[in-house]
């Protein structure tokens, strides 16, 4: 087991109704002027937004606001966001939404103070030291950003999608409700599976020996999601299925699955460049068509892994070629997204295959970029995946 630092300052109101104590919790962090910050009409249309300006207004809790948050959030918003933090002395940040509004929101928190970019924290060219705290209302599983370090962010002009990690981009508290993800639709709560999914499994098979707490719950995690994904998509309204994907959001993605291992999530930066250079890509759908050939190509690099994960979370009957085990477990894992409406390949998602090249380049940073994967992943490796991925 790695040396490791494990924080989690956030504080969670998980359950009914916790949405009405809203001023109550703002008021308790002596909360003076707020910026409302949101995606575009889904919040009204389910009376949340209504809720919540009732909550403020009740507690005297000043408020300015700053929607239309798209998926794979954009930059120029975020300047936007910055300006009005500036100019309306706001002391937090409300993200009511899922990992686009709350990226948007500690994007906005950290740039607020100081006088550059934040767009110089996603390409590591300046450090944030300082944040207008966030808090989060949660109405999508998925992106686990109410309790992770990470803010991923797209610069509109250049479409690079990057993302940089720091303490700084800790929550302060996140309501998380699952009643408030009834109304996400089928595609997008398929999505959100996914990428739960993807923050543990790429945790999970990474470089090291086993860590066998850490691997333990990063399994029985997954185990868990599988099996809450498959109710989700059959009875949307089923509160336990989702109460587990949205607690398993923040846990997969808050440090715990990763603890004492080395990961550097390939399948994630390569995807990023994905759903940055395709707008209309989903991160979710982004990850789902890429990992099976991630897998293919990295899996005799760590067979024991794969072995426990076929075995414990796909059960996968045990044979005596354990090489046709793990093949069968990654195809029961695609045979998983397909079942829950999600793609398994480039082609589904209509990327074009003379922009392979262009995605294996600028996902390695223009070709000097190395991950030091299970398999090293380069700009010749990245082509390799894209290249399986869209057969």
């Amino acid at each position: 087991m790695k040396n490791f630092i494990y924080n989690t300052p956030t504080k969670i109101f998980f359950g009914k109704g916790y949405e009405n104590k809203l001023g109550e919790i703002l008021s308790s962090y002596n909360t003076k002027k707020v910026l409302l910050h949101y995606g575009k009409s889904s919040v009204k249309k389910t009376g949340l937004y209504d809720l919540i300006i009732n909550q403020l207004n009740a507690s005297k809790i000043d408020f300015v606001e700053l929607g239309g948050v798209s998926p794979n959030p954009k930059l120029s918003l975020v300047l936007e966001g910055v300006k009005m933090c500036k100019k309306e002395n706001v002391d937090l940040i409300l993200a009511v939404g899922g990992g686009s509004v709350i990226d948007s929101a500690k994007s906005i928190s950290n740039g607020a103070m100081v006088d550059h970019s934040p767009w110089l924290f996603n390409i590591k060219e300046k450090e944030s030291k300082n944040h207008i705290p966030v808090g989060v209302i949660l109405t999508h599983s998925a992106a686990g950003s109410e309790m992770s370090n990470s803010c991923v962010i797209t610069n509109d002009d250049t479409l690079e999608k990057r993302g940089f990690s720091s303490e700084e981009n800790r929550c302060l508290f996140a309501i998380m409700n699952p009643e408030l993800t009834y109304t996400v639709n089928e595609y997008q709560t398929a999505c959100g599976i996914v990428d739960i999914l993807m923050h543990t499994l790429e945790r999970y098979l990474s470089l090291g020996d086993a860590t066998p707490i850490t691997d333990n719950i990063a399994l029985g995690l997954m185990k868990s999601v599988i099996e809450a994904g498959r109710i989700v998509m059959k009875n949307p309204k089923d509160y336990n299925a989702r109460a587990t994907l949205m607690w398993a959001s923040s846990l997969s993605h808050n440090g715990l699955t990763g603890t004492g291992r080395e990961y550097v999530m390939s399948v994630h930066q390569i995807e990023h460049e994905l759903s940055g250079m395709f707008d209309e890509i989903s991160h979710g759908a982004g990850l789902a068509a890429l990992w099976p050939s991630w897998a293919m190509i990295s899996y005799n690099a760590c067979p024991e892994r794969f072995l426990r994960l076929a075995y414990e979370v796909m059960d996968i009957p045990k044979t005596e070629d354990s090489n046709a085990d793990i093949i069968a477990c990654i195809n029961q894992i695609k045979l998983f997204f397909k079942s829950i409406g999600m793609p398994t390949c480039l082609r589904e998602l209509n990327v074009p295959k003379e922009a392979l090249n262009s995605l294996a380049m600028n996902s390695m940073f223009n070709g000097k970029r190395v991950l030091e994967d299970v398999v090293t992943v380069d700009y010749e490796k990245a082509l390799e995946i894209l290249n399986l991925a869209y057969l």
